[in-house]
């Protein structure tokens, strides 16, 4: 199926409902969501999906899915890269941008349902969160991608990686004031790490070859509110046809011909924060060709084999699929949570940033 064309105001209930219990038959009754029946966790998909169900109204689910992650969480405040069940799959590494994330899943389903006790509930799993992914930002504002087994940090960052934390402590910031629980420091390293992405590109990629080849790194700046307004328009025109396939999708990879579904759904939403939104209602109405028959939707497609690759219908790009028709259609109270900058409280954050611009110019 194909062409579905998406409007304000026209969210497509009975058409994505199979993707909601697509996400809730794959749901372990712990709440934990794997990739897939049989799969592995990881902390960031597993909110990924988690906001899938939020967006179509399986908030108890919801709630479980949170639950169950800050079960998870290790006394220092991080995840192993990926579990089954209560067993650690992936012990080598702890990654900053996946530790994160709850902070933007927990934002998203306040927004929804305005469940200020349960925001309240999980406030000690993301005060600890983000003071673990904060422990690893440097003095030049970037943040390490990860660290390991034995609490070592990598030595490098990713643009990907950073951006995604970029939107996380925004969403932090948010909840942290919402609970009347200042953390001034949180929005002193959402500035400096802007900062480090928009001008430090040195600071990336120093220890391996430039991921500048992928997708992601191009719009998820856009997507993350690193970049906005004229400067995300730019941004986003300049490689569009490095990355894009027409009627396909958005590529992975500018070498590799594979366009995925999850990233397509990334870039509508980062087309919408740069106000094309002509273009990110044709680009969503490509993707549901890659839809099955239960309302799941495969990985990627490969372009050159003409073959659905891999063998797997990830929970988690059903939830980009449900993010997406949201942001299209504004549906629920958290549509526009990817596609602007917003700050609960507004003059807080300008005086912060004030403060911190005007510690910069005495220390120059």
């Amino acid at each position: 199926m194909s062409g579905l064309y998406l409007s304000r105001g026209l969210f497509p209930h009975e058409f994505l409902r199979p993707t909601v219990q697509f996400i809730l038959d794959t749901q372990q009754a712990s709440g934990e969501i794997p990739w897939f029946d049989g799969g592995y966790t990881d902390p960031w998909d597993h909110v990924e999906a988690a906001m899938g169900l939020t967006v179509g109204g399986e908030y108890h689910a919801a709630r479980r899915a949170y639950a169950w992650l800050a079960g998870m969480q290790l006394e220092d405040g991080s995840w192993w890269a990926s579990y089954r069940g209560e067993e650690i799959d992936n012990c080598e590494r702890r990654e900053s941008n996946f530790v994160a994330y709850i902070a933007t899943g927990l934002w998203h389903f306040y927004l929804v349902t305005g469940d200020r006790d349960f925001l309240g509930d999980m406030w000690p799993t993301v005060d600890r969160a983000m003071g673990f992914v904060l422990s690893l930002q440097s003095e030049h504002g970037e943040i390490d991608w990860a660290v390991e087994s034995d609490g070592t940090p990598k030595g490098d960052a990713l643009v990907t990686g950073c951006s995604s934390i970029y939107k996380s402590l925004e969403c932090a910031i948010n909840i942290a004031h919402t609970l009347a629980e200042p953390r001034p420091q949180w929005l002193q390293a959402r500035s400096a790490l802007g900062e480090a992405l928009r001008h430090k590109p040195e600071r990336f990629d120093r220890t391996w070859a430039s991921k500048s080849r992928y997708s992601m790194d191009w719009f998820y700046p856009v997507l993350a509110g690193v970049y906005t307004g004229r400067e995300a328009q730019a941004r986003l025109a300049s490689r569009w046809d490095e990355f894009v396939e027409d009627k396909l999708g958005c590529r992975c990879e500018k070498q590799q011909p594979w366009v995925t579904i999850a990233e397509s759904c990334e870039l509508v939403m980062a087309l919408l924060a740069a106000g094309d939104h002509a273009r990110a209602v044709e680009v969503y109405s490509w993707l549901h060709q890659w839809r099955t028959s239960d309302g799941s939707y495969w990985t990627g497609y490969q372009l050159v084999e003409d073959l659905l690759w891999p063998d797997e219908k990830p929970t988690w790009t059903a939830g980009a699929i449900l993010l997406a028709a949201d942001a299209l259609t504004g549906h629920t109270p958290a549509a526009n949570l990817f596609t602007r900058v917003e700050f609960a409280n507004e003059r807080l954050a300008t005086e912060l940033v004030g403060s911190l611009r005007k510690h910069r110019r005495q220390a120059d």
